[in-house]
Formats: C-alpha cells, sequence, structure tokens
C-alpha cells in the first residue's frame, strides 16, 4: 500500500502511526515534493470512487486564487479540476491510501485507516 502524505499534517502523521503500529507494509509519498500527475490523480480517483471536487482542499489560498468555489462540478470540467490539483497539489486532500487490492481511502480518521488495512 501507499499513503501520500504531508509530513506538516496531523492525520497524516496519526495515520503513519496506526500503519506503523499495526506492522503495515507500505510506501511513504510526500505528493508535496513527489507530485502525482494528472494521470496518477484520475487513477487514485477511480479507486476512491470520488471526483476531484471531492478531495480537494478548498480552504488553500490556491484555491480561493483560482476561485474554485466557484468552478462547475460536472463532466466537463472534470479534467480542470485534476490539472488544478497536479498543479497546486496542496490542493489534495490527504492523507490518500491505496490499498494493494485496488482500493483507496482518504484517511482522515482512525476508521478509515482500519478500513485500508482490512482491505
Amino acid at each position: 500500500m501507499e499513503i501520500w502524505i504531508n509530513p506538516a499534517c496531523s492525520k497524516c502523521r496519526r495515520a503513519i502511526s496506526l500503519l506503523d503500529a499495526e506492522g503495515a507494509d507500505y510506501t511513504v509519498r510526500r505528493y508535496l515534493e513527489d507530485v502525482p500527475s494528472e494521470d496518477e490523480i484520475r487513477a487514485v480517483l477511480d479507486q476512491l470512487g470520488l471526483e476531484p471536487w471531492d478531495i480537494t482542499r478548498t480552504q488553500e489560498a490556491a484555491a480561493k486564487e483560482l476561485g474554485l468555489k466557484e468552478w462547475a462540478r460536472d463532466a466537463e470540467t472534470r479534467d480542470r479540476w485534476v490539472k488544478a490539483l497536479a498543479e497546486h497539489p496542496k490542493l489534495i486532500q490527504r492523507p490518500i491510501i491505496t490499498a494493494d487490492d485496488g482500493t483507496a481511502v482518504v484517511a482522515r480518521t482512525d476508521d478509515a485507516v482500519r478500513d485500508a488495512l482490512s482491505s
């Protein structure tokens, strides 16, 4: 499994602690440094069963600068959202865990981390 983290994020650190406590085998991706491509973001969205606006941190300064709250949330604008996430990775909700079985979770709670471990 892989976990996308921002080391400054308390929820990311908590998720790592839980994974370690369970003895999980995982890879850490510091997604602000190792920025996911548009294709990688699309793949994770497919695994999550979510749309890009579902994993966008709309309170970030970059979101406000881009005016994301006013962007349409539909099939025609999906690629625009994905492009924004790839160009401004700080907008990506975190942590995201992708499991070896093809599932993924936004692991903001202990229960979500446990869900990823049970996959």
